[in-house]
């Protein structure tokens, strides 16, 4: 699961076999370590909760979680949609942009970097 943050957004990418493990066991995450100190770390993840009606995002230091309602990222899951878009209300922060894609095959990338991603729709292009 790649992520990237930018601004006021978060996105995560997922690859077949991630997407695969979010419906089969409701969850997927991954930590980096920024130093040899235990609390020099930040999980993140994505999980799928039934009652939810939109995505919302966790915060709970040191992870972040996306959390999609069930139904809608299995209907994700089994389409050709590209990916589940939400905004979260911040109050008087703003709003915080929560993007969740599928990982498509670069164009131009060698075939280990295109290894468990989906097909790209896209025949001409260079890769974001």
């Amino acid at each position: 699961m790649k992520l990237r943050i930018k601004g006021n957004s978060v996105r995560l990418r997922l690859t077949r076999s991630e997407v695969a493990k979010l419906l089969d066991i409701g969850h997927i995450e991954e930590t980096i370590q920024f130093s040899p100190q235990e609390q020099s770390r930040l999980t993140y993840s994505l999980r799928v909760k039934p009652d939810l009606s939109s995505a919302i995002l966790r915060y709970q230091p040191p992870e972040i979680a996306v959390v999609l309602p069930t139904k809608e990222a299995t209907t994700w899951a089994k389409d050709n949609q590209v990916g589940i878009y939400a905004t979260v209300d911040l109050g008087l922060c703003g709003t915080l942009d929560l993007l969740v894609e599928k990982d498509f095959a670069c164009l131009d990338g060698s075939d280990a970097d295109n290894l468990d991603t989906f097909e790209n729709p896209s025949t001409t292009g260079i890769c974001p």
